[in-house]
């Protein structure tokens, strides 16, 4: 089966699937197709704005979504889908989520009809054996994952799926469990980790949001530390990172928007070297630093 035409039996999954069993989405599980091994991305999404702005940040994603071959399927690992345990979203057609508010209709308006990829979905629950991995129909694509991938591929043709975050476990936790899905890489599957470095939403300054590389040297010491930490591969340095510098606290109040990070440092391979892009300070306390690897 050509490339080309395997992607459009990937996008007629979610019509059939509701008639299958979990035996027979395993079997077409695993009709992936073995590809060259695609890059993983960890990408600073910042604000909602994005997803319908035409900016340096977009302008990067449409870029990459040239550059990169055509994935199969496109996996979301989300800063904004923390859950106790680990899900993985398994629907036929994941709903577009407005998780954001105080922003103009249009944003609101917005809707990204990506298929899911319930075969997929059941593959990568299978996978990962660190832990119970469920298969959810709830949650849908939240603007973490839709604001990005939207630039991407704008056809909503690709199918997306989301990898939620155990918000009750470590860094470390999370890093290991991102190499049980190594394998997903080639067969196809993009796997995008969406969050920001420096992200302290409590100390941005609105006044100037939208004035490129503005931040405060707190931000642009971490951001600097984190860039020669990724580049050095010092995983262990960046899963522990609240021992990096006492402006770590200031850069990272919160994990929810560090942890993507580490699944795509878990996904590394060792010939691997790091490439950086859209690496800006907006509004003083986040940044927009962004990794490829592969």
């Amino acid at each position: 089966m050509k490339r080309s035409q395997f992607i459009k039996t990937l996008a007629l999954l979610p019509v059939i699937a509701p008639a299958m069993s979990l035996n027979e989405l395993y079997q077409i599980s695993q009709q992936l197709p073995k590809t060259k091994r695609m890059p993983v991305l960890f990408i600073g999404h910042g604000s909602p704005m994005n997803a319908i702005e035409t900016n340096e940040f977009s302008n990067k994603w449409k870029e990459l979504g040239k550059q990169i071959p055509l994935p199969s399927a496109v996996l979301c690992i989300s800063a904004h889908w923390l859950t106790r345990g680990t899900a993985v979203t398994a629907m036929e057609h994941p709903k577009t989520i407005h998780d954001f508010g105080g922003f103009p209709k249009a944003l609101f308006d917005v809707e990204y009809p990506a298929p899911g990829n319930p075969a997929l979905a059941l593959e990568t629950k299978n996978l990962i054996k660190k832990t119970a991995v469920q298969l959810d129909h709830d949650w849908g694509l939240d603007h973490g994952t839709w604001s990005i991938i939207k630039q991407m591929y704008p056809d909503a043709k690709v199918p997306v799926l989301q990898l939620s975050i155990d918000y009750y476990q470590p860094g470390s936790y999370h890093y290991d469990l991102a190499k049980e899905l190594a394998a997903l890489r080639d067969r196809g599957v993009l796997i995008v980790g969406s969050g920001n470095m420096v992200h302290n939403l409590g100390m941005v300054d609105f006044s100037k949001i939208n004035e490129s590389g503005y931040g405060y040297d707190w931000a642009h010491e971490m951001n600097a530390i984190f860039k020669k930490e990724i580049a050095a591969r010092n995983h262990k340095a960046l899963i522990n990172y609240e021992q990096l510098s006492k402006s770590a606290k200031l850069a990272i109040p919160t994990p929810d928007h560090y942890y993507p990070l580490l699944y795509i440092l878990g996904l590394q391979q060792a010939s691997e070297e790091a490439v950086f892009f859209n690496d800006k300070a907006m509004g003083g306390s986040l940044t927009m630093t962004s990794v490829q690897f592969g």
